[in-house]
């Protein structure tokens, strides 16, 4: 809804680093055992069988029982830490409403919190991290979320076929914004061109860590202060403008929110990827722990999301579903799918 497409041929004329690691303070969550965790977590959802997730690949499923039947090692990072062996289940569908890190999270932690909440209590996280960041820490941060929602469009086309702008138009300014555009078009320019024009002047470019944070707590509620405007382009210019004028779209969650969550919560994430044969690795090669690491200590075992991904980089991936770790016995790491961290 509210998506423009641009025609190339008209022509308009116009006037993931990472915040640095903290200390455990008296916020911090307190231990609390690994396996009674876990086996919360394992009793909140029920049982699925990987043959029962549509959308996934023979060589995905025979990979990801074989992950679920012999268990992944996980070793607490202090030298007397606990081991503990999870076999993964899939942990049921969520709503692909761009909420579904926080949604999925929920899910695999057996928490009961809000989202919404969750959403913002990383947003929280990431902000009072920022603010006793270093100012060369910062810059760096800047760097990264520069380059993932603002990106310099005369590169990257070598990875990319198509790059996202994103902007941040408050919602109470959205008629004035809307009939700066008809006024224009009145005049007979092309609308798509104009309204870039227009949101590139009025609204908010996502370009440092402080319009990353009022990016990240839009969560498609009627209660955001701000409605996402998405620009595309490819290497030949602007392809269409996401007008999002029902206001429903949410700030899909990214590495540095992953991040924030795992610092929120002290412990691990791990996302799961598991690829298709389009991806061209073998079965044994197709599914992916990608750790997600706190900056503070580590006090309670990881959880994991599942990411299907559609080719080497994941593309069209974005979409987290919750994975649930049952804790089992430990057994030697020889009987195991997977040690990880290795």
């Amino acid at each position: 809804m509210g998506k423009l497409l641009c025609d190339p041929t008209e022509t308009f004329q116009t006037s993931s680093p990472t915040v640095p690691r903290r200390e455990p303070n008296d916020v911090t969550l307190e231990a609390v055992d690994l396996v009674e965790q876990t086996i919360a977590a394992a009793a909140a959802a029920a049982d699925t069988t990987w043959d029962d997730v549509i959308g996934l690949e023979e060589q995905q499923r025979r990979h990801l029982t074989k992950l679920h039947s012999k268990g992944v090692l996980w070793k607490h990072p202090d030298e007397n830490g606990s081991s503990l062996v999870f076999r993964l289940s899939h942990g049921g569908d969520v709503s692909t409403d761009g909420n579904c890190l926080f949604t999925s999270s929920k899910r695999a932690m057996a928490r009961e919190v809000d989202a919404r909440d969750l959403r913002m209590r990383t947003v929280k996280r990431f902000l009072e991290d920022l603010g006793s960041a270093k100012e060369e820490e910062r810059r760096m941060i800047n760097e990264v979320i520069r380059n993932m929602y603002s990106p310099d469009l005369t590169n990257g086309w070598g990875v990319h076929v198509v790059q996202e702008v994103k902007f941040l138009a408050k919602k109470d300014e959205r008629v004035a914004l809307d009939a700066a555009i008809e006024e224009l078009v009145q005049l007979g320019m092309q609308r798509e061109l104009v309204a870039e024009s227009i949101y590139k002047e009025r609204c908010i470019p996502v370009n440092d860590g402080w319009s990353w944070a009022k990016y990240m707590s839009i969560s498609g509620s009627p209660d955001d202060e701000y409605d996402i405007i998405t620009l595309q382009y490819t290497e030949e210019g602007l392809l269409s403008v996401d007008e999002n004028r029902e206001g429903r779209a949410a700030a899909f969650g990214d590495d540095i929110a992953i991040e924030c969550l795992a610092t929120e919560f002290n412990r691990e994430i791990y996302v799961v990827q598991a690829h298709g044969s389009d991806a061209m690795v073998d079965e044994d090669n197709c599914v992916f722990f990608l750790p997600h690491r706190p900056r503070s200590e580590i006090s309670e075992p990881p959880f994991f999301l599942f990411m299907k991904g559609t080719g080497w980089c994941g593309a069209g991936a974005d979409h987290y579903e919750p994975l649930i770790a049952h804790a089992s016995s430990l057994v030697s790491p020889e009987k195991v799918a997977l040690v990880l961290g290795q």
